[in-house]
């Protein structure tokens, strides 16, 4: 039986900028994940998609609201949350210097894995995502595609339940996307949640068990791909996706 990973419960984010005064970034978000689910979030920039998941990932406190990451409150027991979460930014960058292996060692030792538990943890990451060409490399002279497969290793040296994924085939080629796709398939079906929020509406129709459509703070859409065929009365995800924003402009 499924259980229910993440419970986000009437996220809100509110900032202060200094020309448009405050900005209201997310209004009141509401959804859940489940356990060997893909939960895909799309919308346009600047719709509150990244806020969300970063507030899901302890990043950033909500204003009000709160989630539930594997029974712990980002809110209220933040350091547990992190525990059980990997969160792969589109921002986050490496430490050039460091070789792939260090890179991923240095993560595993923030999360307090014992050394053993680290190598094994490598060795089988090194094999799932095919990195032993470039593993003893350094992080700077890797290709975008190499650089991703070490990001994505980092988020999930601790084997956590909630995997948070942004853009995660964002600037890669073909075959690059194709092997993080392959690997967040596999999260799947070990029956991890992941959290996975992309551009690409090929890539979210075909990983994505369910769908969540971000505009303007809210959630203006949320189902299954036959739920939401059927509510927007289209075969396609792009038209859905379009009638779903100027429903909620």
């Amino acid at each position: 039986m499924k259980q229910v990973l993440v419970r986000a419960s009437g996220l809100t984010k509110h900032f202060k900028d200094r020309k448009r005064g405050w900005i209201k970034a997310v209004r009141g978000i509401s959804f859940e994940a489940h356990s060997g689910e893909i939960m895909g979030l799309l919308g346009p920039n600047g719709a509150g998609k990244t806020t969300t998941l970063r507030m899901l990932a302890t990043i950033l406190k909500p204003t009000t609201g709160t989630a539930v990451i594997a029974g712990h409150d980002v809110v209220s027991d933040p350091n547990a949350a992190r525990q059980s979460l990997g969160f792969l930014s589109i921002d986050t960058g490496l430490y050039q210097r460091l070789t792939a292996r260090e890179m991923i060692s240095y993560f595993g030792r923030l999360y307090a894995m014992e050394d053993k538990t680290i190598e094994r943890r490598i060795d089988e990451l090194k094999d799932i995502l095919d990195m032993s060409d470039f593993f003893n490399r350094r992080c700077g002279k890797l290709s975008s595609g190499q650089k991703q497969k070490v990001s994505i290793s980092r988020t999930i040296i601790h084997d956590p339940p909630v995997l948070i994924l942004d853009e995660p085939t964002s600037g890669l080629d073909v075959l690059a996307s194709r092997n993080i796709v392959d690997s967040i398939r596999s999260a799947r079906d070990q029956g991890k949640c992941v959290i996975l929020s992309t551009h690409i509406m090929g890539e979210a129709e075909r990983l994505c068990d369910r769908i969540g459509i971000i505009h303007n703070g809210i959630m203006a859409a949320i189902g299954t791909r036959s739920e939401l065929f059927d509510r927007f009365e289209t075969d396609r995800l792009e038209t859905v996706f379009l009638r779903a924003v100027d429903e909620a402009a």
